[in-house]
């Protein structure tokens, strides 16, 4: 049975879906359970048209006595203020949005991994290594994990951020189009630009963005604590779904290569690599914990937050 908790937040979701909202839209279908059931609706943010958050849409596969929706956001900030706001019951967001919350004092936190990687490091074919760099204009994400994998890696390579290269704050929609119109020589972004400019503008990689502490911290599962607390068997089954559905993702990436294509009207060739550069996964381990936290430091180094969230609140795993 529903608790009171579900019924008003579903009644919440229903009067928010029906505003259609200008932040979000519902990809998937309104459906009933089986006579005699109690409906259910569970709602998951996630961002449009990038393969390393494309786990939701695989949610209704492991889940076949609930009704999935997923609701697509233009970046992960809006899906975290989302899940505060009530909008959405997870998200599968980008992990520093969840900590810039968290840091907040916001109510969020981490229940699972979801994808690793899906950055990339690229630029004109005259860089041909990081020290290449130095004097060219650079496009990054500023507050993206990616912002924070490109500044480890230039002062890995003896290059300062701020005073050897040019950064170019650019929207992650911007980026292989700014490289392709010569705006910029390189750029550390997410996919599909890093894809999409290697397969239309001959970008090339010019060093792994993952060799730093922060490795390939990247996208997770996120839920508010009142949500954990209201309905615990809820966020127990969708923790569930979800490792299902990236140990799917993970052990058949041609299928997930053709569902991000056809769900999103990609090229398949640049939907392909994009796959080819992301590690779906679940599970928190001591690695990852590590990585996490030195994820939370370089935000604080740099400004994105004013101090790290205890980590030991902010992941959630019981």
């Amino acid at each position: 049975m529903l608790t009171p908790f579900r019924r008003l937040v579903m009644a919440l979701v229903a009067l928010l879906t029906l505003s259609a909202t200008a932040c979000s839209t519902i990809d998937s279908t309104f459906t009933t359970l089986g006579s005699g059931s109690d409906l259910e609706r569970v709602t998951i943010g996630t961002l449009r048209g990038q393969p390393h958050l494309f786990a939701p849409y695989y949610y209704q596969q492991f889940a076949p006595d609930v009704t999935i929706e997923v609701a697509t956001f233009d970046s992960s900030p809006d899906i975290k203020n989302a899940l505060v706001s009530g909008q959405i019951d997870f998200g599968v967001v980008g992990i520093p949005a969840l900590l810039a919350g968290a840091a907040a004092g916001e109510d969020v936190r981490l229940l699972a991994v979801a994808a690793d990687g899906g950055s990339g490091l690229v630029g004109t074919p005259d860089i041909r290594e990081v020290e290449d760099l130095r004097g060219r204009t650079v496009g990054y994400p500023r507050g993206s994990s990616q912002e924070i994998l490109l500044r480890l890696t230039l002062a890995a390579h003896g290059l300062d951020a701020d005073r050897d290269v040019t950064l170019v704050n650019l929207p992650f929609s911007d980026m292989a189009t700014s490289f392709g119109g010569g705006r910029i020589d390189a750029f550390l972004s997410a996919e599909l630009g890093p894809s999409t400019a290697r397969e239309k503008s001959g970008a090339v990689e010019i060093a792994s963005p993952y060799e730093t502490p922060v490795g390939k911290v990247n996208i997770g599962l996120g839920a508010t604590q009142r949500t954990i607390d209201a309905d615990p068997d809820m966020v127990e089954m969708i923790a569930g779904v979800h490792r299902r559905a990236v140990e799917y993702m993970g052990a058949n990436r041609g299928d997930w290569q053709h569902r991000v294509a056809e769900q999103f009207s990609l090229d398949p060739d640049v939907t392909a690599l994009a796959v080819a550069n992301t590690w779906p996964r679940w599970e928190i381990d001591d690695e990852f914990r590590a990585q996490l936290a030195a994820l939370a430091d370089q935000m604080v180094r740099v400004g994105h937050i004013p101090t790290a969230p205890a980590i030991e609140t902010f992941v959630h795993t019981s």
